[in-house]
């Protein structure tokens, strides 16, 4: 054993034991997940799809993936499944390179208001390769203007427009989203890796029967390994007209399939295939939905908590598992560096983060991001969520105030023994 590395793997368990997450892209993995991640399977190279390998000894691995792709169809009833993706930007990615050309227009929701790198960032691949166009939210609302979305694409011509956040606490309109796609003939791609959870639990809009393509990490609301997915509600012929040698139409699945494989990744992680099964038969358990339930009020209790002790929440609230929180509407002088570095030394994790019309950096920010997908897996409800937001009011109201954030770190340490974490296991 590599004692040196497996000490610092027990280390990072005792910080998560110990601690309280709060960011809102990280949850916990059952064991079995773990187990899964961390089986035999990672030896077996096998590139390609089941049936269709370019590696010998693939028979098992093949009825893997088979029950990855059936699950994950059956928790979005839809038609088909990548699972093979390594994470939710490659899976865009794959999107992208399967339906675009270099120098395509796109739409997204601009990173600076709580949208993601991979969605037309310029810093980011897709901001570099395709003509990346953004909306944005409202000042005095926080929230997405649709008409303002429809002006935007009337103007630009997207060949793809893209709906999905990593940082927007509201739902999403993807019936008014699809009908400004067909309007102005783009694609509709919906990244759902935040609320992809709640959606399978039915507590969100459904996105599959909207739109053309879905994309999804799954180590998120999905509570599964780190990895991505694509979707389809139902299979379609390409826009383009495109045909094989033969003169039989190419269908959007062959185009994804070899967007993913050969097009943007080689071998898949079949050990993490074989993770993605296990928690998309999780996510089929009729307790899915009371978890999701209980992530919801989680975050409509602290969200409101918040807002009672003077906090600005960007679009007045939460409908999902996260709130975006605009620090200088109570402490103008103080950043989310600071706020995140303090927090944490408190042993609750959160991220600092832009805010719409911020005024300062991204390395710096106004804002911080909170989420309870995490705490909820832990065992939370509504009062723990409550202590949790009286914890941070009161670090917050002294970021240097040492023995303060001390005498808190050790409450809250006691307080977590309540909410155990791979008790069975002595090195997760």
């Amino acid at each position: 054993m590599d004692k040196i590395i497996f000490d610092l793997i027990e280390k990072e368990l005792s910080r998560q034991r110990h601690g309280i997450e709060l960011i809102a892209s990280e949850n916990f993995t059952s064991q079995a997940v773990i187990d899964a991640t961390g089986s035999c399977l990672t030896n077996k190279y096998a590139e390609g799809y089941p049936g269709k390998r370019y590696y010998g000894g693939c028979e098992i691995v093949d009825q893997i993936e088979n029950i990855a792709i059936q699950r994950l169809c059956e928790v979005f009833g839809a038609e088909y499944a990548n699972v093979q993706p390594h994470s939710g930007a490659q899976a865009n990615a794959a999107v992208f390179l399967g339906v675009l050309k270099p120098g395509d227009p796109i739409l997204g929701f601009d990173l600076s208001h709580g949208g993601h790198l991979s969605h037309g960032s310029a810093v980011n691949y897709s901001g570099l390769v395709y003509n990346a166009n953004f909306y944005g939210v409202e000042p005095d609302t926080g929230l997405i203007d649709m008409d303002k979305v429809e002006a935007k694409a009337l103007e630009v011509k997207p060949k793809l427009i893209i709906c999905g956040a990593s940082a927007y606490s509201r739902d999403w309109d993807y019936g008014r989203f699809r009908a400004i796609a067909d309007k102005v003939g783009a694609l509709l791609l919906a990244d759902i890796a935040h609320p992809a959870g709640l959606i399978a639990a039915k507590l969100l809009n459904d996105p599959i029967p909207h739109c053309h393509i879905v994309t999804s990490t799954t180590h998120k609301t999905l509570r599964g390994p780190r990895g991505g997915v694509i979707i389809m509600g139902k299979d379609f012929e390409n826009p383009w007209g495109k045909k094989t040698n033969k003169g039989a139409t190419i269908m959007m699945s062959a185009i994804l399939n070899s967007a993913v494989f050969p097009g943007m990744q080689g071998g898949p992680l079949e050990h993490v295939i074989a993770a993605k099964a296990v928690a998309f038969g999780e996510i089929l358990s009729p307790s899915w939905k009371v978890y999701g339930q209980q992530v919801q009020a989680n975050a409509q209790a602290m969200a409101g908590s918040f807002i009672s002790k003077g906090y600005h929440i960007i679009s007045g609230g939460t409908d999902n598992h996260l709130m975006l929180i605009d620090l200088r509407s109570k402490y103008p002088d103080l950043n989310g560096r600071q706020a995140e570095d303090a927090l944490i030394n408190a042993d609750i994790t959160i991220n600092k983060n832009m805010v719409p019309f911020d005024s300062r950096s991204a390395f710096v920010t106004s804002g911080i991001r909170v989420g309870t997908a995490a705490i909820t897996t832990r065992g939370f409800k509504e009062e723990d969520c409550l202590r949790v937001v009286d914890w941070i009011d009161t670090i917050l109201g002294d970021i240097n105030d040492e023995a303060r954030i001390a005498n808190i770190r050790d409450e809250i340490n006691e307080y977590m023994t309540a909410f155990p974490l791979y008790e069975d296991k002595v090195t997760v």
